[in-house]
């Protein structure tokens, strides 16, 4: 940790209302001096009222630009909140012109990375913090075309919501890819941790049509998916869903990076097996599980890293992890946000749960990524 001048000035509360836990989050937050950009998140109870709490936020802490978005669940240090209004907002000071909020991503990468601002235009752009409505259908391809646009490091998430699925950035908006940018005058360390173990080898998708892996290495796809998880599973395909998954290895990597997608449906009269996410030959396919001890081991390794690489102060820190985990994966009591606190100590940390957490140019699931400002 560093001094109290250079830490982020943070709050997180809960209310009867909106208004009510906006202020009391706003009483906690005690900005660092020349503070210019702060991130709010609210859970879904409050959805509707994001602008309200915004406004409140600027007008109690002095700070005019805001990024943020609605969860299921939020994040702050050590602690979760779930099914309860509830506001996390942290707020920092950057240096001058090293940051451009912006509230959609359009079509148009030439005219968009123009308009963040000269050193955009230089190439300096190197990380992005972003959300998404996960109604977009256009998401994961949206997401990869602003890596490469902007020519930067993206982390982020999908809102998670009952509701709407408000962002602000700068202004409030919905259905749209939206963040800030920042300059390489930002010093940051990220890093990624997963929620699925591999159970079996790396194997080829041979024959598809779709998201229908009709043949893997040559064989009946779910032939090779029984194999993998073994005998007593194979006996109750019905019962493996939110259990067993897909997972993709990213191209460079082995077994370490991988994104994971639902199983859809399985055919065993033609040993079909549909996966949530569009296929193609020879793509590399892997099998996973969801492990709680695994994702327990892989979160306390990822922190591990970021100390090793973060060895000065933190200012502040902000934290993207699925709905899937939580307590749904680590247990109540706020289990995974304290795991985090317990290494890092009393790092200001804001962050929700999300429908899909975005770490360098793709869509994960059931991961953690966690930010660092240094």
């Amino acid at each position: 940790m560093g001094d109290d001048a250079e830490q982020f000035g943070f709050g997180h509360a809960r209310g009867a209302d909106w208004h009510a836990a906006a202020l009391a989050c706003a009483g906690q937050i005690v900005p660092p001096a020349g503070a210019n950009l702060g991130f709010v998140y609210v859970t879904d109870p409050l959805a509707g009222e994001l602008g309200k709490i915004t406004a409140l936020l600027v007008q109690e802490t002095g700070v005019a630009d805001w990024v943020g978005t609605t969860g299921v669940g939020i994040c702050a240090t050590g602690r979760e909140y779930f099914d309860e209004p509830a506001v996390a907002a942290m707020v920092g000071r950057f240096p001058g012109n090293s940051f451009s909020l912006f509230d959609h991503f359009d079509d148009d990468p030439t005219g968009f990375v123009a308009g963040l601002g000269p050193w955009a235009k230089r190439g300096e752009g190197h990380f992005g913090v972003v959300h998404a409505d996960p109604r977009d259908p256009e998401m994961m391809q949206r997401v990869p075309a602003l890596a490469e646009a902007a020519g930067c490091f993206l982390v982020g998430g999908l809102a998670s919501s009952r509701g709407s699925y408000g962002h602000v950035a700068g202004t409030l908006t919905e259905g749209a890819l939206s963040g800030v940018m920042f300059s390489a005058e930002v010093p940051v360390a990220t890093a990624l941790t997963q929620g699925c173990s591999p159970i079996g080898p790396v194997r080829e998708i041979t024959q598809c049509e779709d998201n229908v892996a009709i043949e893997i290495d040559g064989r009946a796809a779910l032939e090779v998916l029984k194999e993998d998880i073994g005998e007593v599973l194979a006996q109750n395909l019905q019962g493996i869903g939110g259990y067993i998954f897909a997972a993709f290895p990213v191209a460079g990597s082995d077994r370490a990076d991988y994104t994971v997608r639902n199983l859809a449906g399985l055919d065993e009269a033609q040993g079909l097996l549909a996966i949530g996410a569009p296929l193609e030959d020879g793509q590399r396919i892997m099998f996973c599980r969801r492990d709680g001890q695994a994702a327990r081991d892989d979160l306390a390794r990822m922190l591990a890293d970021l100390k090793r690489r973060a060895p000065g102060p933190i200012k502040g820190a902000i934290y993207f992890t699925c709905l899937g985990r939580g307590p749904n994966l680590f247990g109540p009591q706020s289990a995974e946000l304290s795991a985090i606190q317990d290494e890092l100590g009393d790092v200001p940390l804001v962050g929700l749960f999300c429908n899909g957490e975005i770490s360098h140019d793709r869509v994960y699931s059931y991961t953690g990524v966690l930010s660092l400002f240094l």
